[in-house]
């Protein structure tokens, strides 16, 4: 986030409130392209996540991990779609590891889907982390410049309110979502 603070001159508070908008961002493209991908992969529409909202969870802290260890590589396009790569396919294998070996839960499945070249143990295929890559880019060069300039014209104070309802409804959905999944 230093290099953001040294661009932008904001505060820590408006840092955060932009962290808090690329993690919901990202959360909400991920979604997005889950619910669009498995509507061509199976035929039929699929809420996917482990949340109740219109957003999924690895996304999120895959934009934070993006912001964090990606960013300060802007001015390289092609590193930056390297790191992207990268920190997903790590990011989305521990993942998937995690929740199988630890807690016997398995989210995604790269096994059973069509288009998994790459398949390692179904936690990652070269299809996924090639497209976090691009959707990384995208991040980058797009997301993170709009959220910039469109908070640079809303009152700070408001936006911080705003930024802190979204934070909480995620968590507390996050929070719900595991209370009554259990029952």
């Amino acid at each position: 986030m230093e290099i953001l603070q040294q661009e932008t001159g904001w505060s820590s508070v408006q840092l955060l409130n932009l962290l808090i908008l690329i993690m919901v961002s990202s959360g909400v493209f991920g979604f997005l392209y889950e619910l669009l991908f498995y509507r061509i992969d199976e035929g039929r529409w699929i809420k996917r996540g482990s949340t109740f909202g219109p957003w999924i969870p690895i996304y999120v802290f895959g934009g934070a991990a993006y912001t964090f260890f990606v960013y300060p590589f802007k001015n390289n396009p092609l590193l930056v779609f390297g790191l992207c790569v990268l920190v997903s396919g790590v990011m989305e294998y521990a993942t998937g590891w995690v929740l199988d070996k630890v807690f016997h839960l398995r989210l995604w499945d790269y096994n059973n889907e069509i288009w998994n070249f790459g398949n390692i143990n179904g936690y990652i295929c070269l299809r996924s982390v090639v497209f976090f890559g691009m959707s990384g880019l995208l991040l980058i060069y797009i997301v993170i410049p709009i959220l910039i300039y469109v908070m640079n014209r809303i009152d700070p104070g408001i936006l911080t309110i705003v930024c802190r309802i979204l934070a909480i409804a995620f968590i507390v959905d996050c929070i719900l979502y595991k209370i009554i999944k259990r029952r």
